[in-house]
């Protein structure tokens, strides 16, 4: 035998020295892999050999193998072995801990760590029951030596972490462990405190003795364990060990923040702590951290570690560089001072009756401190607790708060600029960045989010110093008025002198615009009329008026301080004309003159901003632009005929402010009149015969637009006639977009009746309203609708084959959308500073993007708009679905998108019921049968594909645009699936508001430890069916193909949508008429379909509660009626026939005893559980399975009759612990 083990013993080295060789060819590599393996599976020498094998002599590669045979002999074959060979090994195992390592500091890591889990995996399988002295052996180990101890707390923290971090054993086996974990967890506790304590008395008298490194870093090593033991508990076990003997245990951990050594994981250790949640009594002692001697070594280890982070590269350099040790230990205790500002939100102002701390302005200015730090990241890790205490509704009172109010916003001054990033020197965060960051671009997208989270906590801070907020804005700006322009080294590639995004003034400008918008949009809110600064804004709205910047970045923040100053005008109605003509100027804004280069994005978005808001200030302030109303209608038609080279968008955009100041008219005839004479020349051009010919032809319209034409990069393009056709086609359709979109009655009825809006009454007493556009919207419907039709058609074969070989790529995604959905960074930072040129492919097909979405945007928006004058158009439903419905097959899936998003949706949403059935019925009826037929077939070539790659995935080496394009047609379907679904939500359910969970203080605190992991099943959904649902459900077809397309969507690989069809749609659907006559076939097929869905979504946690909980619903409402229910549960892989006999008799029989819900849910997840899938990750795993031992819980219930007994039932006598308790 020991012949044989040597032997083999001597393979295995072999075996395991040539696949950890560098130089070992793959094929050698994989046969020596496939014997160790073998011999781990078949081999009975596994455990003398693996016991040889990590004999301490041996090489630590060797030795690990040796640990790990070990390990899989436990995991997989400790079911099959005796008694005799459990505890042998059980004793080898021991022994190796006691002796079989080297010295602490001389030992690998990955040693220790198989070591540890040997010994866990043999405590998950035997304690307590039949190993119940664990614990005291584990303690006896730590007597031995410093190795010793460290590999008990390896064990510890390992077994904490399977059964109650990970949970990867059975329930049973986990609640056995984790009771008795609880049960004795002060005895555990206490024991590692001590261990703790011990160890680091030690370390320090041993540091402190010259020659004694070597002892002083053992000890070390043992705390360092210890503490991270601890931090695998101080996350579970009951608040009351954390704040034992006055919270011993934190302020041991206060004392080690000093120690450079050991500070990083005692501030891990705080910081879960700091963390917990649970009964707020249990947590008042959290509040001893406030106290002025913990806050003392909070900011002292802050300071200490603040000065140690940063250093030289080398003595002569003035480079500098992060520690990073230090730098994630100041990470740490900023965390650790957050966490403390929850804990003190939550118990301040509580029932538990919390005092506000004396020294919370010593806290909060420690808060400061890190918020003042050079690090973007340790800033933004301090605004939530900014936020909390700024919106605290007793600490927001406080002097010191609002004190410090001032103070955050002041700093915010600096927090806003942008700075730091990683690839430069111009700012102290630079190092920094470079630590946290990968790229600029990551930098920037962390920024962005930093500063919108700033923007919500100065919002806060407003609200309690509103006029000191204002002051510092007012200021802020004035010195950014009067500082000259700073254009830096980065500046513009387009114009000498301009800046560039990084450019210092245009970083301030850009902070100080962020801040003026938050403050002034708080001040408005929160103060009333009288006490509102209106002088002092108007010197600064005046001031802006009167600063011209050539440069379109300064510009736009100008733009934005005018538009976020413009409410006070109100109060000053005379500078009006003066900010509309500052905006009338920025609309026609053009860097250079004379130079016909592409405008810059920097310049497009200073007139798109111009703009936007012109139409924002007429949309909230139109009473008060009305007086201006001729002035700004004169001199949008001078705009209009002069040379000033508009774009549509800025055409439509004027329009529509236009029209926005119209419906202050309250003069149907008067606001008729003035859009009838803005549209005159639209109208006239849309009903042209040239147009008219254009719109009804594809081929025409080709030509027209000029598709079917070559054009070379050279040729001009902005100048001949099929370019100007396709500014004549979109400046109609955005005309007309503006004036359904904006033309509207008066709100007020009595200001509607006046004003000759009301036509009369409907039969339940709601006015009619006559919409002014109405008339021109008539006249406009049927070239609009020809056009839909054209475009459908011009996806068809024929007319894809017209277009020139310059534009066949014209339909496609552009690419912009592209990055979007494919989830792709946008473009650098330079991208505002260079001309935007736009290849002649690039515009058709922005050209046709554009027109698409414009067309169902005016039909979208016409319901809503002109109401009961929409509706009533004659045979409107065949006109929609001879247009918008044609040619679908050929129709690309993002353009159907578009359709679904901006008409079909708002069409649902906006139609009056008395127009369900005429009009909606009609449209929704075939298009959701078409969508599930087209949607399924899709959904098939993703599965066939996937399959394929699956099994030839060596084969098939494909090219990465091919790859690209397969990714962008499956997001694409995914995109469009869930369009769909949403219209069917839309359409059919009406959701409740579920009540409010009960107050997770109430619960039992073991309990929640229980359950903390599971994913708690849903209640039975609360959505019932819209009016509009109803009234589809009388048509029987249309109600099938409901059914099906939510049924069938269960199982397409797209866990978003199956988790909503689940919990929201399918039962809401299917519930009326469960009572009724279903087709045995059709109830097989639903519930099949919901178990089809298990298979493919079952491993996700969140689709599996929701599908067991569909697949329960339906099957004890249906299964009563039909026997073909329980066909299928028999077909499950390893359903248990008893199990399933036993639950449909407790279903079925009336005289059965009924379970509660939960264990109903549990009984029948058990019963399905065989048609769970698997992740692809755990599809070839082994299965581990360990035994259920017997239960430390349930005792045999006592035969004799309880109430006739005369024995004590006190209680006293309830709670006395038994003699034979554990």
């Amino acid at each position: 035998m020991a012949e044989q083990v040597a032997a083999m013993c001597e393979q295995l080295i072999k075996a395991v020295n040539v696949m950890m060789d560098a130089e070992t060819s793959q094929i050698y590599r994989l046969e020596a892999l496939k014997f160790c393996e073998e011999f781990k599976e078949t081999s009975s020498l596994c455990v003398p050999c693996g016991l040889q094998l990590a004999d301490k002599a041996q090489p630590a590669v060797v030795r690990h193998f040796g640990l790990q045979i070990l390990e899989h002999v436990i995991k997989f074959r400790w079911n099959n072995m005796q008694q005799q060979e459990k505890v042998q090994l059980k004793e080898c195992a021991m022994q190796l801990l006691s002796n079989g390592t080297r010295t602490i500091l001389e030992e690998e890591s990955h040693i220790k760590d198989a070591l540890s889990r040997i010994v866990v995996e043999m405590i998950k399988r035997e304690w307590p029951q039949n190993w119940p002295d664990m614990l005291t052996e584990m303690e006896a180990l730590t007597s031995q030596g410093e190795a010793q101890t460290e590999l008990v707390m390896l064990i510890l923290l390992r077994l904490a972490e399977d059964v109650i971090t990970f949970q990867t054993l059975p329930s049973q086996r986990r609640r056995d462990i984790q009771h008795m974990l609880t049960q004795k967890m002060e005895n555990i506790f206490s024991f590692m405190i001590a261990i703790l304590h011990i160890n680091i008395e030690d370390y320090r008298k041993q540091k402190a003795i010259p020659g004694h490194e070597l002892q002083a870093r053992a000890h070390c090593r043992v705390a360092v364990a210890t503490l991270n033991t601890l931090a695998g508990y101080i996350d579970w076990v009951s608040l009351v060990h954390i704040t034992f003997r006055n919270c011993h245990l934190l302020e041991m951990l206060c004392l080690l923040l000093s120690e450079p050594e050991l500070q990083l994981e005692a501030a891990e250790c705080l910081l879960i702590a700091m963390s917990r949640k649970g009964k707020l009594d249990e947590r008042k002692p959290f509040m001893l951290l406030f106290d002025d001697v913990a806050i003392h070594y909070i900011l002292s280890a802050a300071q200490s570690a603040d000065g140690l982070a940063i250093c030289k590269k080398s003595p002569d350099s003035r480079a500098v560089e992060v520690v990073e040790r230090r730098y994630i230990f100041l990470k740490r205790l900023c965390q650790v001072l957050c966490a403390m500002s929850v804990q003190l939100c939550s118990l301040v102002g509580s029932d538990v009756e919390v005092e506000i701390p004396a020294n919370l302005s010593k806290y909060m200015e420690a808060i400061l401190a890190f918020t003042t730090h050079s690090s973007q990241f340790l800033k933004s890790t301090t605004l939530p607790t900014w936020g909390a205490l700024f919106r605290h509704e007793t600490l927001s009172k406080d002097a010191v708060v609002v004190e410090m109010a001032t103070k955050y916003l002041r700093v915010s001054m600096t927090n806003l600029v942008k700075g730091g990033f990683p690839s430069r020197d111009d700012n102290p965060s630079c190092e920094y960045s470079r630590v946290d960051f990968d790229s600029d671009e990551d930098f920037n997208s962390f920024f962005n989010s930093f500063r919108a989270q700033q923007g919500v906590v100065l919002r806060s801070a407003c609200r309690i110093v509103p006029l000191e907020a204002f002051q510092i804005a007012a200021e802020w700006l004035q010195y950014q008025i009067a500082s000259p322009v700073d254009a830096g080294d980065v500046t513009s590639k387009t114009a000498e002198g301009l800046c560039s995004l990084l450019s210092p003034s245009v970083v301030q400008w850009d902070a100080m615009t962020v801040f003026m918008e938050c403050v002034v949009s708080q001040i408005l809110k929160n103060l009333e009329e009288e006490k509102l600064p209106i002088d002092e804004s108007m010197e600064l709205l005046q001031a802006v008026l009167n600063y011209d910047s050539k440069d379109p970045l300064i510009l736009s923040c100008v733009l934005t301080n005018v538009s976020a100053l413009f409410p006070f005008a109100i109060h000053r109605p005379q500078l009006i004309p003066q900010v509309l003509y500052k905006l009338f100027k920025a609309i026609t804004f053009e860097v250079n003159q004379e130079n016909k280069v592409p405008r810059t994005r920097a310049v497009k978005n200073v007139r798109r901003h111009a703009s936007s808001s012109i139409i924002k200030i007429c949309r909230d302030y139109p009473q008060f632009i009305l007086p201006c109303f001729d002035m700004f209608y004169n001199h949008v038609k001078k705009l209009f005929s002069s040379e000033a080279s508009l774009t549509h968008m800025e055409k439509f955009s004027l329009m529509e402010a236009l029209v926005l100041i119209s419906n202050q008219f309250k003069d149907f005839a008067k606001q008729k009149a003035f859009i009838d004479e803005l549209m005159a020349s639209v109208v006239a051009d849309w009903t042209s015969d040239e147009m008219r010919l254009a719109l009804w032809d594809p081929v025409a319209f080709l030509s027209f637009v000029g598709a079917d034409q070559v054009v070379t990069e050279s040729q001009s393009t902005d100048t001949d006639t099929v370019s100007l056709n396709r500014g004549r086609l979109c400046f109609c359709l955005y005309a007309m977009l503006a004036v359904v979109k904006r033309a509207h009655w008066p709100a007020d009825l009595e200001e509607a009746k006046a004003g000759g809006f009301v036509v009369g009454y409907s039969p339940a007493g709601a006015p009619i309203y006559r919409n002014p556009c109405t008339a021109q919207f008539h006249v406009l419907l049927p070239n609009l609708l020809a056009l839909i039709r054209t475009h459908h058609s011009l996806f068809m074969p024929e007319n894809m084959s017209r277009l020139s070989e310059t534009f066949s790529r014209a339909h496609e995604v552009m690419d912009a959308e592209k990055n979007v959905v494919l989830g792709l960074s946008q473009h650098s930072l330079d991208i505002y500073v260079s001309p935007v040129y736009r290849s002649s492919l690039e515009r058709m097909q922005g050209f046709f993007t554009s027109v698409y979405e414009n067309c169902f945007q005016i039909l979208g928006n016409a319901g809503l708009s002109l109401q009961q004058e929409f509706y009533t158009i004659e045979r409107l439903a065949e006109g929609i679905a001879g247009s918008a419905f044609v040619s679908l097959d050929h129709v690309p899936d993002h353009r159907l998108r578009t359709m679904i998003r901006l008409f079909l949706r708002q069409l649902v949403l906006s139609c009056p019921q008395e127009y369900y059935e005429s009009l909606l019925c009609p449209l929704l009826g075939p298009l959701f049968a078409y969508m599930m037929q087209r949607l399924n077939v899709r959904w098939q070539v993703i599965n066939q594909r996937t399959s394929i790659n699956g099994e030839d995935e060596e084969e098939v080496v494909c090219q990465e645009s091919q790859v690209t394009q397969e990714m962008l047609e499956e997001l694409l379907v995914r995109l469009l699936t869930r369009e769909v679904l949403d219209l069917l939500t839309v359409s059919c359910i009406s959701r409740k508001v579920p009540e409010p969970a009960a107050n997770k203080e109430e619960m039992d605190e073991e309990d929640m430890m229980m359950d903390s992991v599971q994913t708690t099943s849903p209640a039975q959904p609360t959505a019932e069916l819209t009016e509009l649902g109803k009234c589809l459900m009388k048509h029987e077809t249309i109600y099938m193909s409901l059914l099906t397309l939510s049924f069938t969507l269960l199982s397409w690989k797209d866990t978003t949508n199956c988790h909503r069809s689940a919990s929201v749609v399918c039962w809401t659907l299917l519930r009326p008429v469960v009572g009724g006559n279903l087709l045995p076939e059709a109830v097989s097929w639903f519930y099949t379909s919901v178990l089809r869905g298990l298979q493919v979504h079952g491993q996700h946690e969140v689709c599996n509660s929701t599908l067991c909980q569909l697949a329960m619903l339906i099957y004890e409402n249906l299964r009563p009626r039909y026997i073909e229910l329980r066909t299928v549960m028999t077909q499950i892989p390893n359903i248990s026939v008893d199990a399933l006999d036993q639950y449909d008799k407790r279903l079925m029989d009336p005289k059965a005893q009924k379970l509660g819900e939960k264990k109903r849910k549990d009984q029948f997840k058990k019963l399905i559980a065989g048609t769970v899938g698997k992740a692809l990750c755990q599809q070839f795993r082994k299965e581990v399975h360990i035994r259920n031992l017997p239960s430390l819980f349930k005792k045999p219930k006592p035969d004799k009759d309880l109430v006739q007994s005369s024995e004590a039932l006190g209680l006293a006598a309830l709670f006395s612990p038994e003699h034979d308790a554990l």
